[in-house]
C-alpha cells in the first residue's frame, strides 16, 4: 500500500476538488501551450528514403526538384459530341492568362492537345516545395471554376498533386467525423451495459476525451523535435480513446469489487486505495508497456513513423495520468455523494438500498468457455494454436506497396479529373529521373551520357520515348526525366525501373568518373519505401520482442511467463495479419468491406500493426496475469488460481475488447484505403487477442506448465508452504 500509484490515488481521494480542478488545469496548459508554439509539420526534405530520397536531394540541390504542379483538362461536355478545337484553344488562353496573374505560379506552359484530339491540357507549376502545393491550391481551384463558367459549353476542371492531396485531407477529416459520430455512442452504450450507471460510464469516455485533447497539445509541442507528419491527431483519436476507456474500465471494475466485498464497511477513500493497490500498478505496466512499444517505432527512420509513435506515446501516457490522479478523485467524489444519499434515506426513515454484492469466479459464459480448457487443455490448446497458426499461413504471401495516388478514393473530384487525364494523356502516369552530380567541368560528359541513356531507352514499349534533360545554372546536377504512361504499381513500370537502374545507368552515366547518380521520380519513390520498411521490419521486430520480454520479467519476475508473452503476441499478430491478406490481396470481400482490392497490404500497416498490437495485447497480458498472481500469492494452487484469475478478469478484458474493437471497427469505415486497412486489421487483432489468446491458449498453457509458470521467482512456491494449501485438488469450473 506504499507504492506509487496507491500514494497518488490516495492523497487524490482525500482532496477531490484539487485533484480534479488540476486535471482540468493540465489539460488546459497542455492545449494552450500546443497552440501557443505551433505545429512543426514536416517538410518534403523529411519524407525521402531510399535511393529515390537521395536523388531528391541531388536534385534539389541544383535546384532541379520537383515542384507541386496542377493540371487543367478541357473537354467537350459529356453527350456534346467531339470537342470544339476553337473553344477548347479559347479556354487555354483563358486559362493561362488567370493562372499567370497568381502570385502562388510560378509558371505556365503552353496548351497541349492529346494525340486523339479530346482534351486540352494547361500544366500549371506553383511555386515552393511539392509538399506545400496543397496549402496554396485553392485560388487556382478558383479560376478553374471561373474559366468553367465563363465557358459553358465545354468540361474545364483541375487535378494534380496539390488539389489530390487537399481532397484527401478533407475526405480524411469527413471520414474522421464520421468514425467519432459512431465510436463514441457505442462507447457509451457498451460502459452503459458495464455498470448501469449514466455517471459511471460517463467517467471512462470523459477522461478518454480530455486525455486526447491533452495528447494533442503535447504532440505541438513535441512535433518541434519529432516533425509532424499529418498523421498524429489520427493516431492520438485513434490509440486514446482505446486505452483511455481501457485504464479507467480496469480501475473502475476493480473498485467496484472492492466496494461490494467491504459490503458498505470501508468509506469510499479506503476503497479507492485498494482499487490503486491493485488496478493502478496494472495500469501502469500496462501503459509503460504500449509507450515502450510505441517507441519502437522510431527505428524505423521514417518521419511517418515516428509521428505515429510520437503520438501513441504522448496519449497512452496521458491516459495513465489521468487514472492515477483525476479518476480516484472522481470515484471518491462519487462514493461520498452515494453516501451522502444512503444517510438521508436513513434519516427519513426510508429503507437502505440494498448492498451490491461481489460474485466471485467465472460468469456463466466465461465457465462455459473455460471448461474444455479445464478438463483438456493440452487438446485446447493444440486445437487453437493450428487453428491461428492456420489463420496465419497467408502472411507467407504478403505482398507489400505503398499506397500509390491511384488509390485513392474516387469520391474525391480530384481523382475523378485525374482518371479522365490519365486518359488523354497516358505519359503522366508516372516518371523516372535521372540525377547526375558531378565536377562543372565533367557537364559536357554527363549530358552526353544521360543523352545516350535517353536514345538507349526510346523504343522501350515500356516508356513513351519522350524525355527532358536539365541542368543546374552551376552546371554540377543533371537530370533526365523519362516518362512512364503505367501507374507506378505496374510491371511495365517496375520492370523498367529495375533495368534503369541495373542496366542503363551503369552503361552510360556510370561510366563517368567521379559522378554520383541515383534514379528517383514517382516509381522509384513507390518502390523503395516498402523496401525501406522491410529492411527495418526485423530490427522492429526484435525490439518488440525484446521490450516484450523484458516488461514481463519486470512486473511479474518470471522468465517462463516472458517467453509465454512473446510467443503469444507474435501468434496473435500473425493470425492478424494473416486475415487482413485474406480480405484485402483478393477481391472476394471488397463489397463486404467497401474497397477496391490493389492486391497488395500497404507498407505500413504491418509495422503499426505489430507494434500497436503488442503494446494492447501487454494491456490483457498484464490485467489477467495480474488477478492470477494475486491469487497465487495468497496461496491459492496455481491451477486453481489460473481458473480464479481468468474467471474474475473475463468481464473488464471483454468490455474493453468490446470498446477497442468498436473504435478500430469505425476506422475500417474510412475511404483511404491503407487507414481501412489499419483499423480493420486492429480490430481483429484485438478480437483475437481476447477473446482466443486470452481466453483458451494462455489459460490452457499455464494450467499445463503449472508452477514452472512462476520461475525463477520463488513468492508463489513460499506462500504456498506459508499456507500449506499447495496440494488442495483443482475446484470444478461451475
Amino acid at each position: 500500500m506504499k507504492n506509487l500509484p496507491v500514494q497518488m490515488a490516495r492523497w487524490s481521494a482525500a482532496h477531490p476538488w484539487r485533484g480534479i480542478g488540476g486535471w482540468l488545469v493540465f489539460v488546459v496548459l497542455c492545449l494552450g501551450v500546443g497552440i501557443s508554439v505551433g505545429t512543426n509539420p514536416a517538410t518534403t526534405e523529411d519524407f525521402r528514403i531510399g535511393e529515390a530520397g537521395r536523388g531528391e536531394a541531388i536534385a534539389a540541390e541544383g535546384g532541379l526538384q520537383q515542384r507541386p504542379v496542377e493540371h487543367v483538362l478541357i473537354t467537350a461536355k459529356p453527350g456534346t459530341g467531339k470537342l470544339d478545337v476553337a473553344a477548347a484553344a479559347s479556354a487555354a488562353a483563358d486559362i493561362s492568362a488567370r493562372m499567370g496573374k497568381l502570385p502562388e505560379v510560378l509558371s505556365v506552359a503552353d496548351p497541349v492537345r492529346s494525340t486523339d484530339h479530346t482534351a486540352v491540357r494547361v500544366t500549371v507549376t506553383m511555386k515552393g516545395p511539392e509538399l506545400e502545393g496543397k496549402k496554396h491550391v485553392d485560388p487556382l481551384i478558383e479560376q478553374t471554376a471561373a474559366v468553367q463558367q465563363a465557358h459553358p459549353g465545354l468540361r474545364v476542371e483541375e487535378t494534380g498533386s496539390p488539389s489530390i492531396s487537399k481532397g484527401v485531407e478533407k475526405l480524411r477529416s469527413d471520414d474522421l467525423a464520421r468514425t467519432e459520430v459512431i465510436a463514441l455512442p457505442v462507447t457509451l452504450i457498451t460502459l452503459l451495459l458495464v455498470f448501469s450507471s449514466v455517471a459511471m460510464a460517463l467517467v471512462p469516455l470523459l477522461l478518454a476525451l480530455s486525455s486526447i485533447v491533452a495528447a494533442v497539445g503535447l504532440s505541438m509541442v513535441a512535433s518541434h523535435v519529432f516533425p509532424d507528419a499529418g498523421v498524429g491527431t489520427n493516431v492520438i483519436l485513434l490509440i486514446g480513446l482505446a486505452v483511455g476507456v481501457d485504464y479507467t474500465l480496469f480501475y473502475l471494475k476493480r473498485e467496484r469489487e472492492e466496494r461490494a466485498r467491504a459490503g458498505g464497511e470501508l468509506s469510499s477513500q479506503a476503497v479507492v486505495e485498494l482499487a490503486a493497490a491493485t488496478s493502478g500498478r496494472a495500469v501502469v505496466l500496462s501503459g509503460l508497456a504500449v509507450a515502450v512499444s510505441s517507441a519502437t517505432l522510431y527505428l524505423a527512420d521514417d518521419v511517418i513513423f515516428s509521428s505515429i509513435a510520437t503520438g501513441a506515446v504522448l496519449v497512452t501516457l496521458v491516459a495513465v495520468v489521468s487514472s492515477l490522479t483525476v479518476l480516484p478523485a472522481l470515484l471518491a467524489k462519487l462514493g461520498m455523494r452515494a453516501e451522502r444519499r444512503a444517510v438521508r434515506r436513513a434519516a427519513r426513515g426510508r429503507t437502505p438500498r440494498k448492498q451490491e454484492t461481489h460474485k466471485a469466479g467465472p460468469g456463466r459464459l466465461t465457465a462455459a468457455v473455460l471448461r474444455p480448457v479445464v478438463k483438456h487443455p493440452a487438446a485446447t490448446l493444440t486445437v487453437t494454436v493450428l487453428g491461428l497458426l492456420a489463420l496465419a499461413a497467408p502472411v507467407l504471401g504478403l505482398r507489400l506497396t505503398d499506397m500509390g495516388r491511384e488509390t485513392h478514393s474516387r469520391s474525391i473530384v480530384a481523382m475523378q479529373v485525374y482518371d479522365r487525364l490519365n486518359a488523354a494523356y497516358p505519359d503522366l502516369k508516372s516518371m523516372h529521373q535521372v540525377v547526375v552530380r558531378a565536377d562543372a567541368d565533367r557537364s559536357s560528359e554527363v549530358t552526353s551520357a544521360l543523352r545516350e541513356l535517353a536514345a538507349d531507352v526510346e523504343d522501350d514499349p515500356r516508356l513513351s520515348g519522350t524525355s527532358r534533360l536539365t541542368t543546374s545554372p552551376d552546371r554540377r546536377i543533371s537530370m533526365l526525366q523519362l516518362q512512364v504512361p503505367h501507374y507506378v504499381s505496374s510491371e511495365e513500370a517496375q520492370s523498367s525501373l529495375q533495368d534503369i537502374r541495373d542496366t542503363h545507368v551503369p552503361d552510360t552515366v556510370g561510366r563517368v568518373k567521379n559522378a554520383e547518380t541515383a534514379v528517383t521520380g514517382d516509381v522509384a519513390r513507390y518502390t523503395d519505401y516498402p523496401t525501406h520498411q522491410e529492411q527495418k521490419l526485423p530490427l522492429i521486430i526484435g525490439a518488440l520482442l525484446l521490450v516484450t520480454f523484458a516488461m514481463t520479467v519486470w512486473a511479474f519476475r518470471s522468465v517462463v511467463l516472458a517467453l509465454v508473452g512473446m510467443v503469444l503476441n507474435l501468434l496473435s499478430a500473425a493470425a492478424s495479419l494473416g486475415i487482413l491478406v485474406m480480405v484485402f490481396q483478393h477481391t472476394w470481400a471488397e463489397g463486404l468491406v467497401d474497397f477496391t482490392s490493389t492486391g497488395s497490404i500497404g507498407s505500413r500497416v504491418p509495422l503499426f500493426l505489430l507494434v500497436i498490437l503488442f503494446g494492447l495485447s501487454m494491456d490483457y497480458q498484464v490485467f489477467v496475469i495480474s488477478r492470477i498472481r494475486e491469487a497465487a500469492l495468497r496461496g491459492v494452487p496455481t491451477r486453481r488460481a489460473v481458473i480464479e484469475g481468468i474467471g474474475s478478469s473475463a468481464g473488464v478484458v471483454t468490455s474493453a475488447a468490446v470498446v477497442m474493437v468498436t473504435v478500430f471497427a469505425s476506422f475500417a469505415a474510412l475511404h483511404l484505403i491503407e487507414m481501412k486497412q489499419i483499423g480493420f486489421s486492429l480490430a481483429v487483432a484485438v478480437l483475437l487477442d481476447a477473446f482466443v489468446i486470452r481466453m483458451l491458449v494462455l489459460p490452457s498453457l499455464m494450467l499445463l506448465l503449472g508452477e514452472a509458470n512462476w520461475w525463477p521467482s520463488g513468492r508463489v512456491r513460499r506462500a504456498h508452504r506459508t499456507t500449506g494449501r499447495a496440494s488442495r485438488p483443482l475446484e470444478s469450473v461451475r
